[in-house]
């Protein structure tokens, strides 16, 4: 087959962490015009894709990827052959408390957006072999590992443990079948847990933040010893880049940082690095004055161990050996420096986080 030439890409889930990202890094180093669509539900934040309102090659359209009518139009009107769909529900908790938006949007929604790129690509002579639908998933849906088992591979039995995560397989399986079954070009990655700006402060890295900068509790499921591997968010934009660069239609491809880390020792250094910021940066006693504890060099203090959440995986690890091997994907970024830019980038940007936050 021959190399994919995107014209046009429809960024999905454009206005969220991941999205927004993957929207600056493509602007920055790729051609054609980005076109995004998202719901703006509680995670999608306009105010995430504000810096490229004068950009001529960017445009944007509040819509359901489940409105087969507006995703239709959007692929004729902007001559799409590329969709990168981040759109999804993603957090866990959520998705025990309460699993429907999950089940619509990360299974339903991922089933209308296939049809309508089927039914506009397959039929269209210009871009019947020169498409491309990426599909962004997670590394929860293989399960979960023990301290001594192998990191997950792309051959792993998907095993996933909470709606979340079998939302997100689910999803993954329509798309395997839209390949198998009707042609369509296809590719999917799954990751491992991001980090970096614009991350919605529900999360993990950016809730100890700012609770940090509030001194409130930082909540701690269970004992901590939960392993993750993180991800910084521009690493994985490259590893998407180079799927669809060199990619082979049809496969799928891991994409993860080699930081595993149990969830205490990362608060830890977050905490460490908060104090850190404090003693060397006068300003930002007087920016941020209910820090107390940051303050007095003591963030440590502020942790907090909670009730575990039902069926919490204990841990993930990503295998990144084929991109790695196939692609030429290795990650530029070294964790230490990456979590310090994160810790950076919320202390300099309140005026985005401030109106998500809630104490």
């Amino acid at each position: 087959m021959s190399k994919l030439i995107i014209k046009n890409i429809l960024v999905t889930g454009g206005a969220g962490f991941i999205g927004s990202n993957f929207v600056d890094y493509w602007l920055k180093n790729n051609q054609g015009n980005v076109i995004v669509l998202d719901l703006l539900t509680y995670a999608g934040n306009l105010s995430s894709l504000s810096k490229f309102k004068s950009n001529e090659r960017f445009s944007f359209y509040q819509g359901d990827i489940a409105d087969k009518e507006l995703v239709g139009e959007l692929l004729a009107k902007h001559e799409i052959n590329c969709i990168v769909n981040f759109a999804a529900e993603s957090h866990v908790d959520r998705s025990i408390s309460g699993a429907t938006p999950f089940i619509f949007t990360n299974i339903v929604g991922t089933f209308e957006l296939l049809e309508c790129a089927k039914q506009f690509w397959l039929t269209h002579p210009n871009f019947k072999e020169n498409h491309r639908f990426h599909h962004i998933s997670t590394d929860e849906v293989y399960g979960s590992l023990t301290s001594d088992d192998a990191p997950f591979k792309e051959s792993n039995q998907y095993q996933p443990n909470s709606p979340y995560s079998a939302s997100k397989a689910s999803s993954d399986h329509l798309v395997r079948a839209y390949h198998h079954t009707y042609g369509l070009n296809v590719t999917t990655s799954n990751c491992s847990n991001n980090y970096g700006p614009l991350h919605f402060p529900e999360k993990l890295i950016p809730l100890a933040i700012l609770n940090i900068l509030h001194d409130k509790p930082i909540p701690v499921y269970g004992n901590g010893q939960q392993i993750r591997d993180w991800l910084f968010v521009d690493d994985h934009c490259l590893g998407i880049d180079l799927i669809l660069q060199k990619g082979i239609v049809g496969e799928t491809y891991n994409i993860g940082g080699n930081n595993e880390l149990k969830n205490i020792d990362l608060i830890h250094r977050l905490c460490e690095l908060m104090n850190y910021k404090f003693a060397n940066n006068a300003s930002l006693e007087a920016q941020y004055p209910n820090a107390l504890s940051a303050i007095n060099g003591q963030s440590e203090k502020l942790i907090t161990f909670v009730q575990d959440r039902p069926g919490h995986d204990v841990r993930y690890a990503i295998d990144a050996s084929k991109a790695m091997d196939e692609l030429g994907y290795c990650p530029n970024y070294n964790f230490s420096n990456a979590l310090e830019t994160t810790v950076n980038w919320y202390l300099n940007n309140n005026n985005w986080w401030l109106p998500l936050y809630h104490q």
